[in-house]
């Protein structure tokens, strides 16, 4: 399989707009936060204007207009090329397809969750646990502000769906963890240096 010539799925974003029609770059930025695409890509204007520009270096997109309304800057309107809609369509197949390492930060934390001790853990966790609340909460309000009033196809948003099924996944595991770290089923071993390392002993009940 050849390289990818672009990888920053920031891109996926701007080519997956226009397939509805042509946009000038802060129309992208704007139908993206309206739409809770923050949750999927890192949107901010610098970046997104970046990501514009290396398409059209690569031919994938291509100005079909520039304008100007009233005293606003001047603004330039693109639409894919035939190559930047055989990539999309291909690159959105490859991430589909075929599961990839991720690495996530989470995990990588989890896996030393022992090291907090129980109290700065249950600390932590519970104060997670508000946090994914509040996305699951913004989440639900923006399907209901747009696919529950009918304003966009559920198509279009189907990936808030995959990320509340995260979420909420997310949100039980922390909530079963702390339930068995205060209820004492998930025990912290006792932790000694000797010299010839680290040893560890399960608390006795």
């Amino acid at each position: 399989m050849a390289k990818r010539k672009i990888t920053n799925t920031l891109a996926l974003a701007v080519l997956g707009l226009l397939q509805e029609q042509p946009m000038h770059p802060y129309e992208m930025a704007t139908t993206l936060r309206e739409r809770y695409k923050g949750g999927s890509f890192k949107i901010n204007t610098g970046s997104l204007y970046d990501t514009v520009a290396a398409l059209v270096r690569h031919g994938w997109i291509e100005s079909v207009e520039t304008g100007r309304d009233g005293r606003r800057p001047e603004r330039t309107v693109y639409a894919p090329t035939a190559t930047g809609q055989t990539e999309f369509v291909g690159w959105i197949d490859e991430l589909v397809r075929v599961p990839v390492p991720e690495y996530p930060k989470f995990l990588a934390a989890v896996a030393y969750l022992g090291a907090l001790g129980p109290e700065r853990a249950t600390d932590a966790l519970t104060e997670r646990a508000g946090h994914l609340t509040t996305r699951i909460e913004e989440a639900e309000s923006a399907l209901a502000a747009t696919v529950g009033a009918g304003t966009v196809p559920r198509l279009f948003m189907i990936e808030v769906e995959y990320g509340l099924h995260t979420w909420r996944a997310e949100l039980d595991w922390v909530r079963h963890t702390l339930a068995e770290i205060t209820g004492g089923t998930l025990s912290w071993p006792r932790v000694e240096r000797t010299a010839t390392g680290w040893t560890w002993t399960e608390p006795t009940a």
